[in-house]
């Protein structure tokens, strides 16, 4: 029989074992640290696995992430580096993550932080918000997640742009790519959300060159990876002045140190990294058609091109 092992220090177990079985009944499903054989092991679905946990499984075909993103799986130095890594990608969870890109959004286009503090203070003091139309949204990353928020962003709207390594090409949104393309989407944006993977090339791109080219005020939204802002700059930026806000999901640190700035800091709003969570009666579906196509030969699909990283 098939066997698919579940390991997750963080993820309901329950609930996932329950929704693999049902949409795998003729897949055994073990459960780190009860893994049996290790060489029985045919597939795994993983969630920070300890190093050398995957070079324990000697008949090992295929590593699933029980993320979008693979960085918790590439930290392992002694990964099987042959063995192809799948990123969850499920439409609930993209679902997931644009609700949270617009209400972070909305949050500071409407004004909605300051009114909470007049609220405190018994203040009645009306605001003249932006006009839409003539606001830009630019979104670092437009795959699939960002493809989504843009197309909501349009919806409500906006003035979406779109940043990515290579040319694309959305419907109502303006596209920019590489190092020029980036500076020109920054210098028209209110709100840079980051959904980007977490490369080498992505990491540290939220710093003190990127923000410096964005527009006086500018909020900026990150529900990529911690490692994409560099803290130490986002903080210079809010404390000079120059960007009006933060909206934080993901940190260089989770869970996020205690005294660390971020936690009082007046301008910045942070969540527990839980933008896009993995809802296993939905994710599960999707392992499963992957896990079939490979035993079936096919190919398997959102399979991570190691080269770039995503």
């Amino acid at each position: 029989m098939t066997v698919l092992l579940f390991h997750s220090p963080d993820d309901p177990v329950e609930l996932w074992v329950g929704a693999l079985r049902e949409n795998l009944p003729d897949v055994e499903i073990r459960v780190s640290p009860e893994t049996g054989d290790p060489a029985e092991v045919d597939y795994a679905l993983v969630w920070k696995p300890p190093t050398g946990m995957l070079a324990g499984l000697p008949n090992l075909k295929a590593i699933f992430s029980l993320a979008a993103g693979i960085d918790h799986i590439l930290a392992d130095a002694e990964r099987p580096a042959d063995l192809p890594i799948v990123r969850m990608a499920d439409p609930y969870l993209r679902a997931m993550m644009t609700e949270y890109a617009v209400y972070a959004v909305l949050h500071y286009h409407r004004d909605m932080g300051d009114y909470r503090i007049d609220q405190a203070n018994e203040v009645w003091d009306r605001r003249w918000p932006l006009y839409t139309p003539e606001t830009v949204v630019g979104i670092l990353g437009i795959g699939a997640i960002g493809a989504d928020c843009a197309a909501a962003f349009r919806a409500l709207g906006f003035d979406v742009h779109g940043w990515s390594r290579t040319p694309k090409r959305l419907d109502g949104v303006t596209c920019h790519h590489g190092p020029d393309g980036l500076g020109e989407m920054l210098r028209q944006t209110r709100y840079l959300v980051c959904v980007l993977p977490l490369t080498e090339a992505t990491h540290g791109i939220i710093g003190k060159e990127t923000l410096a080219q964005l527009p006086a005020g500018a909020i900026v939204v990150n529900i990529g990876r911690g490692g994409h802002v560099v803290d130490d700059d986002l903080l210079a930026a809010l404390d000079g002045g120059h960007l009006g806000g933060a909206f934080l999901d993901v940190f260089n640190d989770e869970p996020l140190p205690g005294g660390h700035p971020y936690w009082r800091h007046p301008k910045v709003m942070i969540t527990p990294h839980v933008a896009g969570e993995l809802v296993p009666r939905s994710c599960a579906k999707a392992v499963a058609a992957n896990l079939r196509r490979h035993l079936a030969g096919e190919p398997m699909q959102n399979v991570v091109d190691l080269g770039r990283g995503y």
